[in-house]
């Protein structure tokens, strides 16, 4: 008889389909080997549930691949709310992915310093989601720069693209995230750079002037209407991507 999946197993499923690259959903993945040895599952059931969940996920289906049919009504309400609710399951997933992998801390994530919440358990909320938001926004992009392709993840941020100060409920919405090395993470939060609804890179006429340095000119300036490198899952949302243009580019677009 098949053992049926629970809730809380079904969260460590979630944090590893955030946590890896669609192309590492297989049976030889070292993490799918450790939660599955701690499930008390076969890797193979659990890269074949990665992949159930992978059926359920827009941009996947959306680019011709198809996950592995066959998710079941758990399945489909777990995503279901995922997607309305990522505020609340992104820590929970966190937590059972930690748990299954041995590697819960007692030390709580940094809080960045534009964080401001005064209910302190929305606040412990967010710390604990935060890491497998940036490991989801990374993992989707296969931790590479959308803009420049730059690998090396000391210099990738997770870069939301509605604040999460103003924006609770996408706070950890892995659609709300893009990959960005650090140049491009701070022009994107200070408004100097954005992108059409057509995934084109935009600067601001603010940067005008900045063209003459060979740096500026090199790290921006080469790239501008570059087209955004889209994720292999949690496509950017686009109402999010145009509330940027309108609420935080700043000047025209050059």
């Amino acid at each position: 008889m098949t053992k049926r999946w629970t809730q809380d197993e079904l969260l460590v499923a979630l944090g590893l389909y955030c946590q890896l690259p669609f192309g590492q959903f297989h049976r030889r993945q070292p993490l799918i080997i450790q939660a599955a040895k701690s499930l008390q599952r076969t890797p193979d059931s659990l890269a074949m549930k990665l992949s159930n969940l992978a059926s359920l996920d827009p941009q996947i289906t959306g680019t011709g691949r198809k996950g592995l049919p066959g998710a079941s009504e758990l399945d489909r309400q777990m995503w279901q709310t995922f997607t309305s609710d990522t505020s609340t399951l992104m820590p929970l997933a966190e937590q059972a992915l930690a748990s299954a992998l041995g590697t819960e801390t007692t030390k709580e994530p940094e809080e960045p310093a534009s964080y401001q919440e005064s209910d302190h358990f929305a606040r412990t909320k967010v710390r604990k989601g935060q890491q497998l938001f940036r490991a989801a926004v990374l993992s989707a992009y296969n931790n590479s720069c959308c803009i420049t392709g730059l690998s090396d993840d000391r210099f990738l941020i997770a870069s939301h693209i509605r604040p999460w100060r103003i924006d609770i409920q996408n706070r950890l919405n892995p659609s709300n995230g893009l990959c960005l090395s650090l140049m491009f993470d701070k022009a994107f939060d200070s408004g100097l750079i954005t992108f059409s609804d057509d995934y084109r890179l935009l600067l601001s006429n603010e940067l005008r002037d900045q063209q003459r340095n060979a740096y500026m000119a090199a790290t921006f300036f080469a790239h501008q209407g570059a087209v955004l490198q889209l994720p292999s899952k949690f496509s950017p949302d686009a109402t999010l991507l145009a509330w940027h243009r309108e609420h935080c580019f700043v000047g025209e677009p050059l």
